[in-house]
């Protein structure tokens, strides 16, 4: 089979299955959700009439509270003709379509932003003008997309003179800010100055424009960038193929073709045509030459025609199957969401210039493991391959919306200035991840406390980029347990700013040892260890010292997990962590969504709890719950309710219950009943009236351990919610175990949560 059948039969499959993913269900890729509750008459007057009315008044007074009232400060029109559809051209508004409303999945997938997706059936300059400035009461902001030069640049520029609310043509800005942020990075890496750089673009159209105009506004020189289009170089004097926006561009040269232009240029800027560029051009480039070939979906030149003649190139395309694409996915959700966040009346060159910057910057941190899992488990690193963030990094969000924010105030085109950027980075993280929502006050307490927390398994390299993210965070102090020679070489491996202010303590080495072995015999010298067996745990047993170093005082808190099995960790660490007094280990589950967060328990420890255990159980949960701001509402749960199948086994869960009522607990409990009817208020009202809950349970005990786990590893594989945890409580000192194969992320959440856990254990 030829390579071009082998391309038409994937081209043919590809074609296929997108009319199909289009197609099946409910056609088309977007719907519309209510985000209140409409179950009833008096939701639906308030809904609509009569309730509605209030709010409608209310906005006709004080117009900015138009804001309050409805979603306007979180919906973006994209909005298009259908003149200039990347790599399909002039396909008209009905035919971009399918475009639009990608591009508004988009928006929510990345940023949480509600887009609705117009397509205006005009390429009359004026009526589009027109109808989109009457637009202006639904949206928050504009987002212009796929419309032909020049007309692009008359729409956005008459529609943000006119409107005061962001308008943003992303083929032009979006393409700049990104391709901006990955000249940024590879200038660094080949020690440029972007003063001193010689650029050539090809292509002249809006997106190469706004490209170049960035440029400058972040310090090229104008001199320094030359411009080329169909007819030849953009030079001072040229009469053919001009308009004003060329015009502000051209440059003193005697350069008049391509060729010309790249003799011993620093680097390459394509946004034209495939076969654009050849090797013999390449060749004569300056040394270490940056390439961005970003026709699509063929580049100017093919990344392995450049790597065959130069091996000290820097390429990015606009492909996904090349490393270092650019892609507009990374600016325009997360410009947007910053702009909105302010309500900035624009999105200007300060706001832009920050974004660009912003992404740059992530693109030279740790990458987490959920990107590189995305990329088929290769570890992605700052380097010639790795110049801009992949899109799935969940970072920016609060990276570069918060740098966008910033700028916004900074410049005054603010109307809600944010008070506090840290907070707000937070919060920005909870929007698409609602485990970052529920850890945002957790984090916020330790951070700046200085807590020290104990890494036991500092040899592993999961483990020390997790140890410099939650040192980078502000979080505590990180301490890597292992050998010096061992933990450094894999630091070396993994090559990233700041590991040198990591604390590494050898086990064997450590001048505390006496005092933990000493401790540690006191403890078990009457459960059949010699002293020689309590050195031996110490010297050698990672997590026994780590357990020592908490329980001794030198440390507030530990984290273990990755590399051994749960029981077996667990039975280290509470050889010398005991539990609180009256109070058991228990090992809990946490299930977040944005309609709920449910806490399920005990899922690693009670094999067969008995009603004394699942009462203690009961009660550290609650205790927990509350000390991470819940009002906690237990349920026990069976497979009856309220004695409606008595078996023995119910029986221990009545007796559960009786023990709680004669503790008289500051917290809500009933039982027992099934889930279904535990999680649903109105079925319990309804069915059990005189049930104690005063709302949906958030805390459910199992009856046992195998319950417990089938639960919540159901729950997490078909959950509409994300599942943190297990975590440990009830020990006198904090100590956290983690699943084998947890991601960094992973680990510094629960190293935070040890670290919290330690400023209530004193």
């Amino acid at each position: 089979m030829s390579t071009n059948k082998k391309d038409n039969d994937v081209k043919s499959n590809l074609e296929k299955e997108a009319l199909e993913y289009h197609k099946k269900g409910r056609p088309g890729k977007l719907e519309i959700t209510p985000t209140t509750p409409l179950i009833s008459s008096h939701d639906l007057s308030l809904a609509y009439s009569p309730g509605v009315a209030t709010p409608c008044l209310e906005i006709e007074k004080k117009p900015e509270t138009i804001y309050d009232y409805t979603s306007k400060g979180n919906i973006v029109a994209v909005i298009s003709n259908g003149s200039a559809v990347l790599g399909l051209g002039n396909i008209g508004a009905a035919a971009s379509k399918p475009v639009m409303e990608g591009k508004a999945v988009l928006f929510k997938k990345f940023a949480d932003i509600d887009g609705i997706d117009l397509e205006v059936d005009t390429e009359d300059t004026e009526k589009f003008i027109n109808t989109v400035s009457l637009l202006e009461p639904s949206f928050g902001g504009i987002n212009l997309e796929d419309i032909k030069a020049p007309d692009c640049f008359i729409i956005e520029q008459r529609l943000r003179e006119t409107m005061k609310i962001p308008v943003f043509h992303d083929d032009q800005h979006g393409t700049a800010i990104v391709t901006a942020a990955g000249i940024i990075n590879a200038l660094h890496l080949t020690n440029r100055k972007i003063e001193n750089t010689k650029f050539v673009c090809n292509g002249a159209g809006a997106a190469s424009i706004a490209c170049v105009e960035l440029l400058k506004a972040l310090g090229a020189k104008n001199n320094n960038i030359i411009l080329v289009d169909r007819d030849g170089v953009l030079y001072k004097g040229r009469q053919s193929n001009m308009n004003q926006w060329k015009s502000g561009h051209t440059v003193d040269t005697n350069a008049r073709t391509l060729e010309d232009a790249l003799i011993n240029s620093d680097v390459f800027l394509g946004l034209s045509v495939p076969g654009a560029v050849t090797k013999k051009m390449i060749k004569s480039m300056a040394e270490k030459p940056i390439i961005f070939a970003m026709a699509n979906p063929i580049p100017e030149i093919m990344p392995e025609e450049v790597k065959s003649i130069r091996s000290d190139v820097i390429i990015a395309t606009g492909r996904s199957d090349y490393p270092n694409q650019v892609n507009n996915v990374l600016g325009f959700p997360y410009i947007f969401r910053g702009a909105l966040d302010v309500r900035a009346t624009t999105i200007n060159e300060e706001m832009k210039i920050a974004a660009a910057n912003a992404i740059a910057e992530l693109a030279r941190e740790d990458v987490p493991d959920e990107v590189n899992a995305a990329y088929h488990g290769v570890q992605l690193h700052y380097g010639n391959d790795y110049i801009i963030p992949a899109p799935f990094d969940p970072r920016l969000i609060s990276s570069v919306s918060a740098a966008v924010a910033k700028a916004a105030m900074e410049s005054g085109v603010a109307k809600k200035p944010i008070n506090n950027l840290d907070a707000y980075k937070r919060e920005l993280e909870g929007r698409t991840n609602p485990i970052a929502s529920i850890l945002e006050p957790i984090k916020a307490r330790v951070k700046g406390k200085k807590l020290k927390v104990v890494f036991a398994e500092g040899e592993e390299e999961k483990t020390i980029r997790a140890a410099l993210s939650f040192y980078n965070s502000g979080f505590g102090i990180p301490i890597l347990i292992g050998r010096e020679n061992r933990v450094k070489e894999t630091m070396e491996k993994v090559n990233l700013e700041g590991l040198n202010e990591l604390v590494i303590h050898n086990a064997s080495l450590s001048k505390k040892n006496k005092q933990y072995i000493d401790n540690l015999y006191n403890i078990l010298h009457r459960h059949g260890h010699m002293r020689r067996d309590c050195q031996k745990l110490v010297n050698q047993d990672r997590n026994v010292f780590a357990a020592s170093m908490v329980s001794s005082g030198d440390a507030d808190a530990m984290i273990t997990g990755i590399t051994r099995p749960f029981g077996r960790c667990f039975n280290d660490i509470t050889k010398v962590i005991s539990s609180k007094e009256n109070k058991s280990f228990v090992s809990m589950s946490m299930l977040v969504s944005k309609e709920r967060t449910v806490f399920i328990g005990d899922v690693n420890i009670h094999d067969k709890p008995n009603a004394e255990e699942l009462a203690n159980i009961a009660n550290n949960i609650a205790d927990t719950v509350k000390n991470l701001g819940y009002k906690p509402r237990v349920a026990i749960i069976s497979y009856s309710n309220f004695g409606s199948f008595s078996r023995p086994s119910s029986l221990i869960l009545k007796e559960a219950i009786d023990i709680l009522n004669e503790r008289k607990v500051d917290f809500e409990f009933d039982g027992e009943m099934t889930p279904d009817i535990a999680l649903d208020y109105d079925l319990i009202k309804e069915n059990y009236p005189f049930c104690r809950l005063s709302g949906p349970a958030n805390v459910l005990i199992m009856p046992d351990l195998r319950s417990a786990r089938i639960s919540y590893k159901l729950l997490q594989k078909l959950g509409r919610g994300s599942m943190l945890g297990p975590l440990m409580i009830g020990g006198e000192k904090p100590f956290q175990i983690v699943q084998m194969g947890s991601s960094v992320s992973d680990i510094v959440n629960s190293a935070s949560i040890a670290a919290y856990n330690s400023l209530y254990s004193k």
